[in-house]
């Protein structure tokens, strides 16, 4: 028999005290029931204009000033003055403790609602994923934006607004290429970063050495070959990470700009697991949810009435509008992400012949949290889907695929259907949306000649057939350009080496002198 429990609440008014009833319910559930492993919860209560202004700082507390994150709050503000655009009803934090921000105008529903999507849903996934494991300092996180926010306000009162401001402008435009993509490198400890300051000055003197001139050229070597070895020897090349490269290498930035460099790639590396995990982590945080709100809800803790209100929210959370739908704009995180873990649970708790042909390892095994846990750690979103999207999803979906090659075919044919074959193809082509080897441009460093002209040489390998947009090409590479101070080349190749295209950018002749 479900165990009754007291009443959290009445009616849709609360206060901290109701909040911490909640909090301590739902903890109850996702540790004592669930099996969660959290951080420990902060939850910080905000108004409808403190959350604008998270949105506008891309969620991060403490974070420094610039002038984007302004035009932001502008830009939500207006759309929400104006009732055609919601708030969030949280904001969470990956960071130890787990910051979980609500807002003072939602319910008591809402808050419990929003405490466990986020306290535990979200709180349990920052905590076990391997991505997250990998690449983030939860411990550290909040007391290096407190170091950035201070030393980038020391940078502005002892050499001037405008040239910070053009240092964070150039580095932002980096920011999607100035990550690590692949494991290998030692996991930045974000607590030591002030210390290491004046340490990584000492440090930049001896990036270059000369041992390479005592290196013995091996037999019939070119020279043209050697000298390209030696370059990119000397300067670590090939490099994706465009903002380490220039914080090491650029000839003529001073130590300050190195470490705001420094700084953003540090910000956009915290983020990096995100755009990777987006299906799986809400998806995870929308079952959790659901699964402690039902437990409160069967044992007494929350009126019909509340539950009532908790689904009409959770449904229009989790709505996917059909393809011929103007709402139309792709497939719903949340939607796809809640499904998978429902049709995996019914998968292992109660599986159909075709279940058991297509997932043997979790067909019928009985856990179903232990199976979805272990998904939580050791998956994201690519591999997610290429692995346990279901064919019973896929009908229920209503999933198929198109394709439009002009070179191929003519207009637009249905690839795959409703067959053995077709449910391979369609989540194939699915789970490829979510990998970022596909459809993040994969650019890096490939020469340059510091005896020389010291030109910057790029390369884009087009993995898909799409060149880069001419215009944003041009904006991004002249940022690259003025923080290179000489010129920068981009050649786009395709996978063959052939040569489609090439941009060349020459730096701002201003921007140098200020520099």
């Amino acid at each position: 028999m479900t165990k009754k429990m007291k009443r959290l609440y009445e009616g849709a008014d609360w206060d901290f005290s109701t909040i911490q009833r909640i909090h301590d319910a739902c903890e109850k559930i996702a540790i004592g029931e669930l099996g969660l492993d959290c951080y420990p919860n902060q939850i910080e209560i905000i108004t409808a204009e403190q959350m604008l202004d998270v949105y506008s700082s891309i969620g991060m507390p403490l974070f420094y000033k610039h002038w984007s994150f302004g035009k932001h709050f502008a830009h939500h503000e207006a759309f929400y003055r104006k009732g055609l655009r919601g708030l969030a009803y949280e904001i969470v934090i990956n960071s130890s403790p787990c910051i979980s921000y609500l807002m003072e105008e939602n319910t008591a529903t809402m808050q419990a609602l929003v405490i466990a999507h986020a306290a535990f849903g979200h709180n349990h996934f920052f905590k076990n994923n391997y991505l997250f494991k990998l690449w983030t300092d939860a411990d550290g996180i909040l007391e290096y934006l407190n170091f950035a926010k201070g030393y980038i306000s020391h940078c502005e009162e002892r050499y001037g607004h405008a040239a910070v401001e053009r240092t964070l402008d150039a580095a932002h435009a980096l920011m999607s290429h100035g990550v690590h993509r692949y494991a290998g490198r030692k996991k930045l400890d974000l607590r030591q970063e002030e210390l290491r300051q004046q340490e990584r000055r000492a440090h930049d003197e001896k990036i270059f050495n000369d041992l390479w001139r005592t290196v013995p050229t091996k037999p019939g070597k070119s020279a043209p070959d050697l000298s390209l070895a030696r370059r990119q020897f000397v300067a670590g090349l090939p490099q994706e990470n465009l903002l380490y490269f220039l914080e090491k290498m650029a000839p003529r930035l001073k130590p300050w700009q190195r470490e705001i460099l420094r700084i953003v790639r540090h910000v956009a590396q915290y983020f990096y697991p995100q755009g990777q995990t987006k299906v799986m982590n809400e998806g995870t945080a929308t079952y959790v949810h659901y699964s402690i709100m039902t437990r409160l809800h069967e044992r007494g803790g929350i009126s019909d009435g509340d539950f009532l209100e908790f689904l009409k929210s959770h449904t229009n959370v989790v709505f996917q509008p059909s393809f011929d739908d103007q709402r139309y704009s792709g497939l719903n995180p949340y939607a796809l992400g809640f499904a998978m873990m429902q049709d995996i649970e019914r998968i292992v708790t109660k599986p159909e012949e075709e279940d058991r042909a297509w997932f043997p390892e979790i067909a019928g095994t009985g856990d179903a949290m232990a199976v979805l846990r272990d998904l939580w750690a050791n998956y994201r979103d690519e591999s997610f889907v290429a692995q346990f999207l279901s064919p019973n999803l896929m009908r229920r979906m209503r999933m198929f695929h198109l394709t439009d090659d002009p070179e191929e075919e003519e207009g637009i044919l249905v690839a795959a259907i409703h067959d053995e074959r077709g449910y391979r193809r369609i989540r194939r082509e699915l789970s490829r949306q979510y990998d970022i080897g596909w459809i993040d441009p994969h650019i890096e460093i490939v020469d340059v000649d510091l005896a020389g002209d010291r030109r910057l040489i790029l390369k884009h390998t087009v993995m898909n057939g799409s060149l880069l947009d001419e215009t944003d090409t041009k904006r991004v590479m002249q940022h690259l350009a003025d923080l290179w101070s000489y010129d920068v080349l981009l050649q786009e190749v395709d996978q063959s080496g052939a040569l489609l295209k090439d941009h060349l950018i020459h730096p701002r002749e201003a921007v140098v002198a200020a520099a």
